[in-house]
């Protein structure tokens, strides 16, 4: 058998066609002394087939907490003893955050409800807050609320929200020892028409919820299958209180392996840091990631967690000499 990396040179770099889900497993199983050279690889796929540019976003919560679901991992759920409670932000605010993630140099701002879906009160709040942002804050607005029937996705993109974030969060086979009160295809549903709607389609999920390494190559092939246009990394963030709060942190070389996997998977893909590096990577694991796949960076706070100050992340960009991606004209 050829060598994984070899295979992946010749087919991911050289043709642009994603590593399957036995070639994810088998970079995912490279031993820590070819770690290096899997993210050497992953960094030329990148900078091939998505070039130098880095896309940098924001994110803010527009209703934190009191989440009907019970996703295992996250502390917004009402059904956990987790000290994050119900809280709405107003249209000010919501403007305010946008105009502060655009001064940081952001082109992309995320607004987040922790719902299972929104309800009429959400959406109307959406529809005023994205008006208020669109004609104050020169930002492109992304939007992740739940499940959507049909008519919301018209709405959203009637609105003018041009990316919606919907996070498998973990494989099919995995996902319900990790959420209960829906299934994995409800949110595959939902996925298929945003993407039909015209919006672009960010989704990813979470490194270290208990699953395999076999089913962590199985969530990268049923991304590539989904060809999403941002595929969000996550890693595992212990909250207290969440029946995860006890979990290990992912390990930083296990981390990097995802990352160079994930790359050799998806080529063309947008693939941004989320949360949990801080914790899994710190500083120099982080530089690593940048140099091995990673095109995107959220700056800042994360819902419920602490991320790296914005001025950090894009002095490393600096040092990188990787450039901001400007504004999108599409606007």
């Amino acid at each position: 058998m050829p060598d994984i990396l070899d295979q992946a040179r010749d087919q991911v770099l050289g043709k642009g066609i994603g590593l399957d889900e036995a070639g994810v497993l088998a970079v995912l199983r490279l031993p820590d002394e070819r770690l290096s050279a899997a993210l050497q690889l992953a960094h030329e796929v990148r900078m091939r087939w998505c070039g130098p540019e880095v896309e940098v976003e924001g994110i803010v919560s527009l209703k934190t907490g009191g989440c009907p679901e019970d996703c295992h991992f996250c502390s917004q759920s009402g059904l956990f003893t987790s000290p994050v409670r119900s809280v709405w932000l107003d249209i000010p605010a919501l403007v305010e955050a946008a105009r502060q993630t655009a001064a940081t140099g952001a082109t992309e701002f995320c607004i987040v409800a922790a719902v299972r879906g929104p309800d009429e009160r959400l959406m109307k709040q959406m529809r005023e807050g994205v008006a208020a942002i669109r004609a104050e804050v020169e930002i492109q607005v992304a939007a992740s609320l739940g499940m959507l029937t049909q008519a919301q996705v018209d709405e959203l993109v009637e609105m003018g929200v041009h990316r919606y974030n919907h996070n498998l969060e973990t494989c099919r086979s995995y996902f319900p020892n990790v959420v209960t009160t829906h299934s994995w295809e409800e949110r595959w549903e939902t996925l298929k028409m945003v993407r039909a709607s015209g919006m672009e389609v960010c989704c990813g999920g979470i490194l270290g919820l208990g699953e395999t390494v076999e089913q962590r190559a199985e969530f990268a092939a049923q991304l590539a299958e989904l060809d999403p246009h941002e595929v969000p990394l996550n890693f595992l963030n212990p909250r207290p209180g969440t029946p995860l709060g006890d979990r290990p942190v992912v390990e930083g070389r296990d981390a990097l392996r995802a990352i160079a996997a994930f790359r050799l998977a998806m080529p063309r893909t947008i693939l941004r840091y989320a949360g949990g590096r801080e914790i899994t990577l710190g500083d120099l694991g982080t530089r690593d990631g940048l140099l091995g796949g990673i095109n995107a960076v959220i700056v800042g706070n994360y819902l419920t967690t602490l991320g790296r100050p914005a001025e950090a992340d894009l002095a490393l960009l600096d040092e990188l000499k990787m450039p901001v991606k400007a504004l999108s004209a599409t606007l």
